[in-house]
């Protein structure tokens, strides 16, 4: 079953950092990296910026409207105009029923912000311990969202906050 993570970083460029050590991670058959995505959020910037990997897993052009679609969810509600975000609203309702809850669109709008950025993994067969001994050396983040059982959700977060 693979796994999607949010990470977040207190830097702009840390989770570009994040996805280059996943890459590197991958290539030593650490963890299978099976899509991914970016938001950078510049310091100044009016809005964060949003970078999907491209052929990763070559799924077609559903894994660009999935990505596309949560990224407006989460992201850009504020910035479009009251019918803009009126649908938005309403198809945020329509894809709550298929796994996207307010809950978790609300987390992570409200910890993304200026300066910061945030790294969407869908990963899985990781190398636990290594994986963790390697992600320490990433500049500061917290794990915001997971899909993994509460059990093994805080044992990830016990792992990274030592």
């Amino acid at each position: 079953m693979a796994t999607l993570s949010v990470l977040k970083f207190s830097s702009a460029d840390g989770a570009e950092k994040g996805l280059t050590l996943v890459q590197e991670l991958q290539k030593q058959s650490l963890i299978k990296l099976h899509d991914a995505a970016i938001v950078s959020w510049p310091e100044g910037a009016k809005k964060p910026k949003t970078r999907q990997l491209v052929d990763l897993t070559c799924a077609g052009a559903w894994d660009g409207a999935f990505w596309g679609m949560l990224f407006g969810l989460i992201f850009f509600v504020p910035f479009f105009g009251a019918a803009i975000g009126g649908l938005m609203g309403a198809l945020a309702g329509h894809f709550s029923d298929y796994g996207i809850d307010d809950r978790f669109i609300n987390d992570v709008r409200a910890k993304v912000t200026a300066g910061s950025s945030a790294l969407f993994l869908l990963t899985s067969d990781a190398v636990e311990d290594r994986v963790i001994d390697a992600a320490k050396t990433l500049p500061k983040f917290e794990l915001v969202s997971t899909n993994l059982p509460k059990d093994q959700e805080q044992k990830l977060r016990d792992a990274f906050a030592s």
